[in-house]
């Protein structure tokens, strides 16, 4: 197969997009340990490897960027200069303009911009000490030869397939030839794929049920086929869904930068530590985490961690220290943002919920309910608002992107030792194992991680037709809902009703239904536009028989349950309040405040 240029270009925007991250990630291990000689070689490396690979492509401007910042890269090295904070936060910078000069080569730009251009200033005046000794190496290596010259004479001589591209960069050669087995799929076309193996697994349902029907006895060996061919399908739908497992250590990683920036600016002391980097999650879910793993790091620093002169006084190490975790727990992938600093102040919180009016009496409430107020939209503690906090936004943003997944999130801490928040999100958006229930001729399906158990409804209950109401689960006092009631459903009621039991954070209620139809997995259909809206809705999927069945979205009932089925009263038809929002109503949880 040729390669073609565009291919070059292509594996070269991969290759300086890894690499630029790498660099980012060892300025900020540099900072923390200026005389690592394993970490000043390594952010050498990166800068010479991307400039002789820019300058082989002919993107000359960035090249001339790369050999200004490799200079003072080979001060570090060579012990000319060293790396103070201030020096780290320029390269940091530096970095980052690096970045933008990727897309504006690609596209034909070969001109440095002005803030560039600045930040050559900068960098040639940090890499000129004082004696000048440095300033005369700089100039002798100048005039020695260029930056798309000292590389184009690394460039290996042409062959084979690529005797038509002389300007090929060995480092982007060698990066294709270990990409090759790797393969780069379009988001839309893994959807697609997904869509089909449910629809093949919808099929084979079908004809099963056929298959099983007491005239078909002697099909011996149709259903032998069959069964193997769903032993096929199965598998088949377990490799598609490895194809959107990604890793979170690239996500955890971008937060190394986060914390030195953050801390800087809040004249903190700082440092991260990962785990669990291997852990793989859907790309869906990991998408829909970025934001909050975000908010919640920057709140760990600007609220959880204590000054420098705090910490010592308190006997801890200055630098205050941020983990986070992932590992695999039951079926869904825990996330655990850790920090060493003060813990969350529970008087305080208390006091600006009584003040809010959101509780009558802090005094009764537990820990957990009163951190659980912490994410409630506009709930802050802070006196100043700043930058980093203060309003009161960045946390609600955790619970409802929580909630849109089927997610949790749960809060401890300890006075004087820190806090952490453990975000349980499940391994995929796409298919999920689900409890199948029915009310007249409809099928519902309840996320299989919410169901706790099953029983009957209490035969005193059976003669209401109220919406909500209370039963005595051995010795419990247990709220539930009727789905007919809630639904509107214009159908008689069975004889013997049926109550599944659901557990969210905010504690377990009943589902009263009419039939148990048991577990199996399903594929997750998201809901048509104008169905989005509907309360108590998660998404929808299609069942053996071609029937669409709605999964129910617990978090949304639990809030229901709160409104109206504590007291037992259901809310009229027609009411407004009987229906709850899926996507835009926040429900409290835990996380330190903002």
């Amino acid at each position: 197969m040729e390669i073609t240029r565009d291919d070059i270009v292509k594996e070269f925007e991969l290759e300086t997009e890894e690499l630029l991250d790498g660099m980012e990630q060892s300025l900020v291990a540099l900072d923390a340990q200026p005389d690592n000689a394993e970490v000043l070689h390594s952010l050498f490396r990166g800068a010479h490897t991307l400039k002789g690979s820019a300058a082989c492509l002919g993107f000359n401007a960035m090249a001339d960027y790369g050999h200004e910042l490799e200079d003072v890269l080979e001060a570090l090295h060579t012990k000319e200069l060293r790396a103070t904070s201030d020096l780290v936060s320029l390269l940091l910078r530096a970095i980052d303009l690096w970045r933008l000069l990727v897309p504006a080569a690609i596209s034909g730009a070969d001109a440095l911009p002005p803030e560039h251009v600045a930040m050559l200033k900068e960098l040639a005046d940090a890499a000129t000490p004082g004696d000048g000794k440095a300033k005369g190496k700089k100039g002798a290596k100048a005039g020695a030869k260029t930056a798309a010259a000292e590389a184009t004479e690394a460039a290996a001589p042409p062959s084979g397939d690529n005797a038509a591209l002389p300007d090929r960069a060995p480092s982007v050669a060698q990066a294709a030839a270990q990409h090759a087995r790797t393969l780069r799929v379009q988001v839309e076309h893994l959807d697609r794929i997904v869509n089909l193996t449910g629809e093949i697994a919808i099929s084979r349902s079908r004809l099963d049920n056929l298959l099983m029907r007491p005239e078909y006895k002697q099909f011996e060996d149709l259903r032998d086929a069959h069964r193997d061919s769903e032993r096929l399908q199965l598998e088949l739908q377990e490799q598609v869904m490895k194809l959107r497992m990604v890793p979170i250590g690239p996500l955890f990683k971008q937060h190394v930068r986060t914390v030195r920036d953050l801390a800087l600016s809040c004249n903190k002391q700082a440092r991260v530590e990962m785990h669990g980097t291997d852990v793989e999650i859907d790309m869906a879910v990991l998408e829909n985490i970025r934001d909050p793993l975000m908010h919640l790091v920057r709140n760990a620093i600007d609220h959880g961690l204590e000054s420098p002169a705090a910490r010592r006084q308190a006997g801890k190490d200055p630098s205050g220290l941020v983990t986070l975790r992932a590992r695999y727990q039951s079926g869904v992938v825990e996330i655990e943002i850790t920090d060493d600093g003060a813990g969350l102040d529970r008087a305080s919180i208390a006091a600006r919920a009584e003040e809010r009016r959101l509780v009558p009496s802090a005094a009764a409430l537990t820990d957990s309910q009163i951190f659980e107020l912490i994410f409630l939209p506009g709930f802050s503690t802070a006196k100043i608002v700043t930058e980093i906090s203060g309003r009161g936004m960045g946390l609600d943003v955790v619970k409802r992107n929580l909630d849109a997944l089927r997610g949790a999130v749960e809060v401890t801490s300890k006075p004087g030792v820190g806090t952490t928040i453990t975000l349980r999100v499940p391994l995929t958006l796409a298919i999920i194992q689900g409890f199948s229930v029915g009310v007249g001729d409809e099928t519902y399906i309840v996320p299989l991680e919410s169901v706790v158990e099953c029983t009957e409804l209490p035969a005193g209950e059976r003669a209401t037709t109220d919406g909500a109401g209370i039963i005595n689960l051995r010795g419990r006092a247990l709220p539930f809902l009727r789905l007919r009631q809630l639904f509107h459903l214009d159908t008689a009621p069975v004889a013997r009703e049926s109550i599944v039991v659901i557990r969210h954070e905010l504690g377990e209620a009943g589902l009263a239904v009419d039939h148990l139809f048991g577990e199996g997995q399903v594929v997750l259909k998201p809901l048509p536009r104008g169905l989005q809206r509907i309360g108590g809705i998660f998404g929808s999927a299609l069942l053996g028989d071609g029937r669409v069945a709605l999964i129910l979205d617990v978090a949304g009932l639990m809030r229901r349950v709160h409104a109206a089925g504590v007291d037992g009263e259901a809310p009229a038809k027609g009411d407004p309040t009987s229906e709850t929002t899926i996507a835009t109503t926040a429900t409290p949880a835990a996380a330190t405040p903002a």
